[in-house]
């Protein structure tokens, strides 16, 4: 899984949202995720030959990392309309290894994750657009981590795409240095 370590989201769920938004700092949530898209591309385009290859044994390739990015825009988008669509609703949690594993991300199209990712991620960055500041407030019952708003929700995603952007470079030089 994670080369780069975070709080478990599960068993530490505060820490692990405060570590995402830290990562966010200041900035403008939408513009950070506007611009995740163009350095995914970058990232896949430059891993060449190490695109799927593992720094180590339980750790994810910057394919398997590309395929986690995109399972999560696609879990996001449910979780943003549901937020702002019903009353509290219950958000499953869901495990990011199995999911991986599962799907064979490691196996998958590079451009086909990206085109997956692109399509969720101008979606959900519309939906965000036109949303108001009350329908961004609206809180629905995360499994694991409790109550979060939209605006939380929409916060913790931007850091997340730092996060494991950050992940991805580590793992290629990691990857590189290896041979």
């Amino acid at each position: 899984m994670a080369a780069t370590t975070s709080p478990n989201p599960v068993a530490d769920a505060r820490a692990y949202q405060q570590m995402l938004v830290s990562l966010l700092g200041k900035e403008d949530p939408a513009d950070v995720q506007a611009a995740t898209e163009a350095q995914l591309r970058a990232i896949v385009r430059d891993a060449g030959p190490n695109l799927r290859r593992r720094p180590a044994v339980n750790e994810w390739s910057v394919l398997e990392l590309l395929g986690h990015l995109a399972d999560g825009e696609l879990v996001a988008s449910g979780r943003y309309r549901w937020a702002i669509s019903h009353d509290r609703p219950a958000l499953p949690g869901y495990d990011q290894d199995q999911w991986v594993e599962r799907l064979h991300h490691n196996q998958d199209d590079p451009d086909e994750l990206l085109t997956l990712f692109a399509t969720l991620r101008a979606s959900n960055l519309a939906l965000w657009k036109r949303s108001s500041g009350q329908e961004r407030e609206r809180v629905a019952l995360h499994a694991e981590r409790g109550p979060e708003s939209v605006d939380l929700m929409f916060r913790m995603l931007a850091g997340h795409d730092r996060f494991h952007l950050n992940q991805m470079r580590e793992t290629l030089r990691q990857v590189g240095a290896a041979g």
